[in-house]
């Protein structure tokens, strides 16, 4: 299997796959479309890293630009808890496509790379879009290569993201401390019955 699509999510989590699969022989081709990661200079950050280290490794690479910031919450926005399945559905499916539309023999993706998505949905998605647009999807479980590829990445100089992507997930990584400060500024603020 020579032409494989390998949707990219970051270039860290890039690291656990592109070697495995070399390693059977197959050489994948990157490819960039994550209209989920917000904000700018976040999505900026994560896109210029891949493209900065895909060279180096002789590692060709598809953009597919969309800074998608109001496409995408527009369409979570009515189920915040189930985001996730629209964002790997949304991403699995233009790659999918993209896929199909040019020659690939098959598609994967770096989101199965990681331990903190859900990994079974993500799998799931990519199967049921394989068969709606005629082309394979390859299945691996990259997660057991994940942390030595953080740790590479970390080695490498890689710019290492310290959420998931969306805005949400952002929010969700800060819970706790924002949680801490509600707690301190309405302890700060005068009782209801005292002037201010």
């Amino acid at each position: 299997m020579d032409r494989v699509l390998l949707h990219c999510c970051c270039a860290p989590c890039s690291l656990s796959c592109i070697d495995p699969l070399r390693l059977e022989g197959i050489e994948p081709v990157a490819f960039w479309y994550n209209p989920n990661i917000h904000p700018w200079k976040e999505y900026e950050a994560r896109r210029d890293c891949l493209l900065t280290y895909a060279p180096t490794i002789g590692l060709k690479t598809v953009v597919q630009e969309e800074y998608g910031l109001r496409e995408f919450t527009r369409s979570v926005a009515g189920d915040l808890e189930h985001r996730c399945a629209y964002c790997y559905t949304h991403r699995l499916e233009v790659t999918a496509r993209y896929a199909a539309e040019h020659g690939y023999q098959a598609f994967t993706t770096t989101l199965l790379a990681s331990i903190y998505q859900q990994h079974d949905l993500i799998a799931a998605a990519a199967e049921r879009l394989a068969g709606q647009y005629g082309v394979s999807f390859l299945y691996r479980d990259f997660r057991p290569n994940f942390r030595a590829g953080n740790q590479r990445a970390r080695e490498l100089g890689f710019y290492m993201q310290k959420y998931c992507g969306c805005v949400f997930s952002e929010e969700e990584r800060y819970a706790k401390q924002i949680q801490r400060d509600r707690e301190r500024f309405t302890a700060l603020l005068p009782p209801p019955d005292q002037p201010r």
